[in-house]
């Protein structure tokens, strides 16, 4: 087994808080599922027994272990939080200023199966820890350094065999087990902890080598004994000497100057709100071509999966726009004014909040009304400026004087990434005044996500994230206009309630929140889908129905172009016979047959007129009588009945019998209006400005249906739409929004003109994080873009 080596890694040690965490955070990722997920594996091998059994075991002991196993999968949801509770206590215990004495864990009586089950639990954590022994030996040296750093004493590893084990033991201390179905839990948690251990303790090993925690034993007591000042370059390691503590030099962000300034390492606060000395808060840095931007990514700190995370190339992108964004927002102010908690550069003589008290002023106010973050989300306002208040009102309750404070560079840019992402929502999305108000409530608890878990803004599998595009999809374009509308709106405000009342730093309560609406938007989605399949319906019976006009109107314009025809002859023509050739054609379009006899029956009334003109009576006579079912069935075709018909019959009859009757051209009923006039006011420019280019119209003609687009109409509201349908007469699309309501429908060459206009673009993010980011992106890069003129 691998052992990370330190070189190359920080030789000023990160925040050993943030490492810390993000070891927490690795383990209980990679543990998330059990214990229940192996379940099924037991049952198969109780199963086994039952049938094939070699006469160890009784039957009624097999019997009692399959029902214990039963009531242990009722119980799977409570069996998975407690576990994942006590490992995380093992992190927090190890945090303590004082490791906990013997004397102070209270003596009790526990029955002989529980001392069985501890008896099997340190039993499995003696083969583990033999397995291990290397990793952990290096792990131990590791965390005594940080405990130092933390300033506590050395105590049990919290992710070693012996506390993985405890954590087992304790998640079943309520539970009857049996004899034999103890030994199958064992046997089956030891062989899923054997295939995660050793990926995980390398991973954790990486984690305290890269926040200089892996140094090598001749400068590890000048690690332990003195942390790092704030305002040290987090450049290339540099040989083991004394660190300097002069903290001029530091600009903001941690901004070096000329090629010296290679990476980044903010400062951190003192040990404790009253303590006098500095303690080391380290950044997570990376390399910016000359550039000591502060960052989450690079070097400095691995991701949420320990070294397999994705490159923070992304982020460290994101954050060196954000950067030149606040430079600029700088320059622009003819008289700033100072803001809660500034950045390290203006922050003078203040101390650097360390994170773990910058997330308990976060936990104090996450339970506070959030009326002030309402009203900037409604555009009263900064929401980043009022995260940022609310901040300092939440410090100087905690006694912490806002003079003397300040945030660190990747704090404030948490601040003002969340603060961003959460105003570009609001202009992505149709959102109503309820859920301004939900979101309001949100904003605290995802800035202590970004404080502390980088993968917010990469990973789109993250927990928080996920729920945030939960919330999203529940509520957006949502008016509660239907009982399952207002039971989705329900349901989301009580998921963002219970968030704000129980997050405090495990993401397990995003997960179990996601998992309750997703349900629920399961329901949604389908009938969401059902509404698209009744919107293409819909829309393709319009066309067909606009198709069969256009092909009557154009034959009966032929018929009444020429010869002059009596107005009798034109009037049927103009109505009965249209409407039946219309009808033919929407029944019995592929029918060849059915629309010749419709049509010919057009063409002998024209010539039963001429032969009325021509005064040939006896010849009419029976040129009408052979017509009569034909007629008949045109005007039952209309919606008359036999008397009805009969009588329009002889209207018709009674307007060919005089031979003199004045006869003339006509012109064909005017077009009837579409049922999309209205909206294709809205969303067609009819001056048609721009020009569409043949590239463009193309590029549109080969999306499918499915494919999502974010389009503008003429007053400059935008929404995302997605082609459900395409027309096989017109090839038109048909557009709807995320509800599966109609948009518009148009042509392949009307699109491309909204896309010449700068109204349409291609490939609208499908989640709703993702296309905020999209918009916190491009506002960056526009103020990037505007800095470097």
């Amino acid at each position: 087994m691998s052992i990370p080596s330190a070189r190359g890694f920080h030789s000023t040690p990160v925040d050993p808080t943030r490492v810390l965490e993000e070891i927490k955070r690795l383990v209980l990722e990679r543990l998330a599922g059990l214990p229940g997920e192996f379940y099924p594996a037991i049952d198969v091998a109780l199963a086994a027994i039952a049938v094939g059994g070699d006469g160890s075991h009784s039957p009624q002991l097999v019997y009692q272990s399959q029902s214990a196993l039963w009531v242990l999968r009722q119980h799977h949801a409570a069996h998975v939080m407690r576990y994942r509770q006590r490992i995380a206590q093992g992190f927090d215990d190890f945090r303590l200023l004082h490791a906990r004495d013997s004397v102070d864990i209270p003596l009790g009586l526990i029955d002989e199966g529980q001392i069985d089950f501890h008896l099997a639990g340190q039993a499995l954590a003696a083969t583990l820890d033999h397995r291990h022994s290397a990793s952990l030996d290096m792990m131990g040296a590791r965390l005594d350094i940080l405990a130092g750093a933390l300033g506590a004493e050395p105590s049990m590893n919290p992710l070693g065999p012996t506390r993985l084990a405890m954590a087992f033991v304790d998640t079943f201390e309520d539970e009857q087990i049996p004899e034999l179905l103890r030994t199958q839990l064992f046997q089956h948690y030891g062989k899923a902890l054997e295939g995660v251990l050793g990926e995980l303790y390398d991973a954790a090993n990486t984690l305290l080598a890269r926040g200089g925690y892996g140094l090598p034993a001749a400068d590890a007591p000048a690690v332990a004994g003195s942390p790092a000042p704030r305002g040290q370059s987090g450049g290339p390691p540099q040989q083991p000497g004394p660190v300097p503590t002069d903290d001029t030099s530091a600009g903001h962000g941690g901004r070096g100057s000329g090629a010296a300034a290679d990476g980044y390492q903010s400062g951190q606060a003192a040990a404790s709100v009253s303590g006098p000395g500095p303690q080391g808060h380290g950044a997570y840095g990376y390399g910016n071509s000359g550039q000591g931007q502060g960052g989450w990514g690079g070097e400095g700190r691995a991701g949420s999966r320990g070294v397999d995370t994705p490159s923070p190339a992304e982020l460290t992108e994101l954050r060196s726009m954000l950067h030149a964004w606040r430079e600029g927002r700088r320059g622009d102010a003819a008289a700033p004014t100072p803001t809660p908690g500034p950045a390290p550069a203006e922050s003078g003589g203040r101390r650097q909040l360390r994170l773990d008290e910058l997330v308990n002023v976060a936990s104090l106010m996450q339970s506070e009304p959030a009326d002030v973050f309402a009203r900037a989300l409604a555009g009263s306002g900064s929401l980043a400026g009022a995260i940022r208040e609310q901040l300092n009102t939440g410090s100087r309750r905690l006694g912490l004087d806002p003079e003397q404070i300040s945030f660190s560079a990747e704090d404030e840019d948490a601040i003002d990434l969340v603060g961003m992402l959460f105003d570009a929502l609001f202009r992505s999305q149709q959102l109503q005044d309820r859920a301004r108000r939900m979101y309001a409530r949100l904003v605290l608890p995802y800035v202590k996500v970004a404080l502390t878990d980088q993968q917010l803004f990469v990973s789109p599998t993250h927990p928080a994230r996920r729920l945030f595009d939960a919330i999203t999809e529940a509520v957006a374009g949502n008016p509660g206009n239907t009982p399952q509308e207002r039971e989705l709106l329900d349901r989301a405000t009580s998921i963002s309630q219970r968030v704000v009342a129980e997050y405090t730093e495990d993401l397990v309560i995003f997960e179990t929140a996601h998992r309750e609406l997703d349900a629920l938007l399961q329901q949604q989605r389908r009938r969401i889908e059902l509404q698209e399949e009744r919107a293409a319906k819909a829309t393709n019976g319009r066309e067909r129905l606009n198709h069969a006009r256009e092909q009557a109107d154009t034959v009966l314009a032929r018929r009444l172009s020429a010869p002059p025809l009596s107005p009798a002859i034109a009037e049927f023509l103009r109505g009965s016979w249209r409407h039946h050739l219309v009808q033919t054609w929407l029944r019995d379009g592929d029918d060849r047959e059915r629309l010749v006899e419709a049509v010919s029956l057009g063409d002998a009334l024209v010539a039963a007129d001429r032969l009325a003109a021509e005064g040939r009576g006896a010849e009419l006579a029976d040129h009408l009588l052979a017509l009569e079912p034909r007629i008949t069935e045109c005007l039952a075709s209309s919606g008359l009945d036999q008397t009805a018909a009969e009588h329009a019959l002889a209207l018709l009859v009674k307007g060919l019998v005089y031979p003199h009757t004045p006869r003339d051209l006509y012109p064909p009923p005017p077009r009837q209006a579409e049922d999309d006039d209205e909206e294709r006011r809205l969303w067609l420019d009819p001056r048609g400005a721009a020009r569409a280019k043949s590239a463009q119209v193309e590029e549109l003609r080969a999306l499918e249906a499915g494919s999502w687009l974010q389009i503008s109409d003429l007053k400059g509201e935008s929404l995302a739409a997605k082609i459900a349908w395409v027309s096989p007469l017109s090839d038109r699309r048909l557009l709807v929004n995320r509800r599966g309501l109609r948009i518009l429908v148009a042509t392949v060459e009307e699109l491309a003109v909204m896309e010449a206009s700068g109204r349409l673009k291609v490939g609208c993010e499908p989640t709703a994080f993702e296309q905020a980011m999209q918009h916190v992106r491009e506002q960056l890069d526009r103020a990037a873009g505007s800095v470097a003129r």
